[in-house]
């Protein structure tokens, strides 16, 4: 798409000024800002902070939930050329240490005084950081900090400035090129520091579009803003593709309330990592568990039959008249009701991505009449590589190559692509760049797959991952780990055992899930540590990791990554503690480290291990955890394939 982020802004404003284009949840009650007043907005703020003396190719930090005028900072940024950097609005101060002081950064637009305490709180590290501004002036009133003010005082600078310098506006968003650098992403990588992506507006518009066009996104789409704006998936499908089809985003009042407003909003478009489905999922799970004999019944009698015949019904395969019937009743009594208890009454398209997602998990959405698909991308290819068409969605693979991506594989399986939505490169880091980018413009994933029969790509685990055990077999554990996971008992998985004689793992417990169980058979607990130890919970999770490993030995190629002794985490993994990245995927390599006396207690043979903790709390205190840790032996099965 050879335009920029400003411009399609500008055309919405003058083709349907008064469309709605932002929806925003303030006090309970719905505020509409129509595209003639969000390009109002834009311009104020793009003329205050020219004022404020950004300069094109300069980066602006924007940090905060979803917000309207955090979007239009972004685009006011953008409008003059310089260079939008999202970041995790629940990452700990000194996480913002490194992108600011790597991308030279002097301008912040934050949400609010949480996000303003931690910039004040490392501004003697960041000299540079002169101005910070603020969407939520709550409890910031007193506040008397060098450069510190409200997103309200930049707009205020912004019209006198305009008044001064009548067509600066204009002029600025045409002097824009669509190769320009729009926005940069810094991966939360599992080691080291985290690179910068950069990417210019072309690459990330014309990824945008290509997606818009395989799913036939029109601007009637609605859509709901609740992950995180610094992930590229959410910045994509609200940002990008917002912009590239017009339709309209819906942020939520806050994150305690987005399941509320998903059932408000009722997207047509809707996007979000496995672990929300899972999530949603678990909820249905234990309410079902609270309702009636009657109730269960019904459920149980109509879910058996949409996982029968509900797949089919998605993917257009014939279905016989009498199950048509039947389901059609379901449909009254129980999926209807069922869809819109989780807010997907009106969903056309959903996706999913980030993670692999459990063949159970993914059959119970397609079989209630959701659209739930796959798609395969990264930061680095502007998400949009893979995506499964309407009818042919399956659990096990992430879709075909869509228009302008080709894709092959080297000879030890990694996976490299080639499409016009490639990063620029890595910020300051032509290192790393050389080492993804080949001369003649792969990108090297980092990921082994490959392609079925019928031209969907198949991921087995990241290329780095894929080990071996000392007998030879392959280990993935990445693969092992999304299967333990599949379980709602199970919320975070690590796997051990490439160069080891045998598979072991930690487990995190879900905590809801478990003690909603633990409750319905009287069985009392006194919070997350005491319910992992009791034993009933450390059998009920050996019986998830022995289907596992059943479901393993079917797999000849991955018969011996099977578990054989596990034990469950005395804390949950923590981004906080540096166990997870922000967008929680395991730290496979420092949980190792950090539980290198529990690895060596797995291996070792012993049936307990003491373990003691240091944690980080929510308010920046820092305490310890400590517990004795029961190990469990788990059944292996021999390889199915051999036997035969």
């Amino acid at each position: 798409m050879q335009t920029t982020f400003p411009r399609l802004l500008l055309d919405h404003a003058a083709q349907r000024p008064a469309a709605p284009a932002l929806r925003e949840k303030e006090y309970g009650i719905w505020q509409t800002l129509c595209w003639r007043a969000l390009a109002d907005l834009v311009r104020q703020l793009a003329a205050g902070l020219a004022a404020a003396g950004l300069q094109r190719g300069q980066h602006v930090v924007v940090i905060g939930e979803n917000r309207p005028r955090l979007y239009a900072s972004m685009l006011a940024a953008q409008s003059l050329g310089a260079i939008a950097v999202p970041l995790y609005q629940d990452a700990a101060s000194a996480e913002f240490v490194f992108p600011i002081t790597n991308a030279e950064v002097g301008f912040a637009v934050v949400e609010d005084q949480e996000q303003v305490d931690k910039l004040l709180e490392i501004r003697p590290q960041c000299a540079q950081l002169a101005h910070i501004w603020f969407d939520d002036p709550r409890g910031l009133r007193h506040y008397d900090e060098p450069g510190l003010a409200s997103i309200d005082t930049l707009i205020e600078a912004g019209k006198a400035f305009e008044a001064a310098n009548p067509g600066f506006f204009e002029r600025a968003v045409a002097a824009a090129e669509p190769d320009d650098v729009a926005a940069m992403f810094f991966t939360s990588g599992t080691t080291g520091n985290p690179k910068g992506v950069v990417h210019t507006h072309f690459s990330l518009l014309d990824r945008a579009a290509a997606g818009a066009r395989f799913d036939k996104l029109t601007s009637s789409e609605e859509v709901l803003a609740y992950m995180p704006p610094a992930w590229i998936g959410q910045n994509i499908f609200s940002y990008a593709q917002w912009l590239a089809c017009g339709y309209v985003v819906n942020c939520p009042e806050n994150a305690s309330t987005a399941s509320i407003d998903l059932k408000e909003v009722g997207p047509s478009y809707y996007f979000a990592p496995p672990r929300i489905f899972e999530g949603l999922l678990t909820s249905v799970t234990i309410r079902m568990e609270d309702a009636g004999g009657v109730k269960q019944w019904l459920f149980r009698h109509f879910m058996a039959l949409a996982q029968r015949i509900g797949p089919a019904r998605m993917d257009g395969r014939p279905v016989g008249l009498l199950d048509k019937l039947h389901y059609a009743l379901g449909n009254l009594f129980i999926y209807g009701p069922l869809r819109n208890t989780l807010g997907f009454s009106r969903v056309r398209v959903a996706y999913t991505a980030g993670e692999a997602i459990g063949p159970d998990l993914f059959t119970f959405y397609r079989s209630i009449g959701i659209n739930l698909k796959q798609l395969y991308g990264s930061t680095e290819t502007a998400v949009f590589v893979c995506l499964q068409p309407d009818n042919q969605a399956r659990a096990d693979t992430v879709g075909v190559p869509i228009d302008g991506v080709e894709i092959r594989f080297d000879d030890n399986g990694e996976l490299l692509v080639r499409s016009s939505g490639l990063l620029k490169g890595y910020y300051k880091n032509e290192a790393a760049t050389a080492e993804v980018l080949t001369p003649d413009g792969w990108y090297r994933t980092g990921d082994a797959g490959f392609l079925d029969a019928g031209g969907h790509l198949k991921i087995i685990d990241r290329a780095k991952d894929v080990g071996r055990l000392v007998g030879g077999e392959m280990f993935a554990p990445k693969y092992v780990e999304n299967k333990l996971k599949f379980f709602p008992f199970i919320k975070e998985a690590v796997a051990f055992g490439d160069k080891r004689s045998s598979v072991c793992a930690f487990i995190n417990i879900d905590f809801d899930a478990v003690g909603n169980w633990a409750e319905k058979r009287n069985l009392p607990y006194a919070g997350y540590n005491d319910l992992a130890t009791k034993p009933q919970v450390l059998e009920l999770v050996r019986e998830c990791v022995e289907k596992v490993n059943a479901d393993l030995a079917a797999d000849e190629r991955l018969a011996g990554s099977q578990i054989g002794r596990f034990l469950i985490l005395h804390k949950e993994l923590d981004a906080d503690d540096g166990e997870l990245t922000r967008t929680r995927k395991v730290r496979r390599g420092f949980i190792g480290e950090r539980y290198q006396l529990l690895v060596e207690a797995l291996y070792g043979g012993k049936s307990e291990q003491f373990i003691e903790t240091a944690v980080k709390f929510e308010d920046g205190r820092t305490g310890s955890v400590s517990a004795t840790l029961k190990i469990v032996d788990a059944k292996t099965f021999g390889s199915v394939k051999k036997a035969a």
